[in-house]
């Protein structure tokens, strides 16, 4: 009984322990990235060299997301935010 008790935690624990979607960009000019880390939308942008990951932030289409980073890093060839990876179209749509 003592062992089911301690899985039936462990279970309802695990939740807490999972991890939150990446968040990350690669910027198409690499000399646009910050050197120190960027508060975009609530979300702590850092960068290294073109690749910049993120953690945190505001609730929003992965698209408008996009275009805010893009206003303060510049055009990015990649975008994921909180694990939604958008289209070759939408990346366009967004660098445009």
């Amino acid at each position: 009984m003592r062992a089911l008790l301690i899985a039936a935690a462990r279970f309802a624990a695990a939740p807490a322990f999972a991890q939150t979607p990446a968040t990350s960009a690669v910027l198409a000019d690499a000399a646009r990235a910050p050197a120190a880390a960027v508060i975009i939308d609530g979300a702590s942008w850092r960068c290294e060299g073109a690749s910049c990951t993120a953690s945190g932030g505001a609730n929003q289409p992965a698209t408008r997301a996009c275009r805010r980073v893009v206003a303060r890093f510049g055009a990015v060839s990649s975008f994921s935010y909180k694990g939604v990876a958008l289209t070759a179209e939408q990346i366009a749509a967004c660098n445009a």
